[in-house]
């Protein structure tokens, strides 16, 4: 679904009415705003909506790449909301998750939260960013959840294991290891960047992108040009399940 950005309201999903835990992944990993950042209207929104049919436990988390705290980004960002716990991942105890598939294409298994695992409606929310010829939507907004301390390459922090592995094959690993119900981008603006996620040149667009992950990344793909190849390996991964 892609709506204009004046007209969105967030309309739950029905099985969202009977979680007890409903945990929102942003895109938070720096102390800038929307568009690097999702923003603090945005989450609102989307909580309100929650709101509406659930008093489900409504939770915000996400990790930096220095590994550290996240708590003074969500302040310098304007993140306050009312009856919602904010958590900083590398808090979490983290449990290794077996990837579901059998021929998998760069880990067999990741360290996964366990404040994710254990809740019951999970919800990736990011701006529309594209780096170079690849497009950074609501799947691979899910790789901050990941312990920088585990995949971490050397003292910079990051998760520079994985992207020698090729980053690419680990989001599609990472997608069918921890499924996310929800995506949603939030495409005001179309952020375009090279090497710094924090600088770049934005385009308005004025349109809100709500869907499976897969799917709204896709359409998000072909609206910005670009031919994202973790999306074509989670294609083939879905067909490797099926069989």
């Amino acid at each position: 679904m892609i709506v204009k950005d004046s007209d969105f309201v967030f309309t739950p999903p029905p099985q969202l009415a009977w979680a007890r835990r409903v945990l929102i992944k942003p895109s938070a990993g720096y102390p800038l705003p929307y568009p690097v950042t999702t923003s603090p209207n945005l989450l609102n929104t989307i909580i309100r909506g929650i709101r509406k049919v659930s008093n489900a436990d409504i939770l915000i988390a996400d990790g930096t790449p220095s590994g550290e705290s996240i708590y003074p980004i969500y302040q310098a960002l304007g993140y306050n909301f009312h009856h919602v716990l904010m958590l900083d991942i590398r808090d979490s105890i983290f449990i290794e998750v077996q990837n579901p598939l059998s021929q998998f294409y760069a880990v067999e298994s990741l360290w996964v939260p366990n404040v994710v695992l254990r809740s019951d409606f999970l919800i990736s929310v990011t701006p529309f960013k594209v780096c170079g010829s690849s497009g950074h939507f609501s799947v691979a907004n899910l790789l901050s959840l990941l312990p920088v301390s585990k995949y971490q390459k050397d003292k910079s922090g990051g998760w520079g294991a994985l992207y020698e592995l090729g980053i690419e094959k680990v989001l599609a690993d990472l997608y069918f290891t921890l499924p996310f119900d929800l995506g949603i981008i939030e495409a005001r603006q179309k952020f375009f960047y090279t090497d710094d996620p924090t600088k770049g040149e934005a385009e308005d667009y004025g349109k809100i992108l709500v869907g499976g992950p897969h799917e709204i990344d896709f359409k998000a793909s072909q609206i910005a040009g670009v031919d994202c190849e973790h999306l074509r390996l989670i294609d083939e991964g879905r067909v490797q399940l099926e069989d």
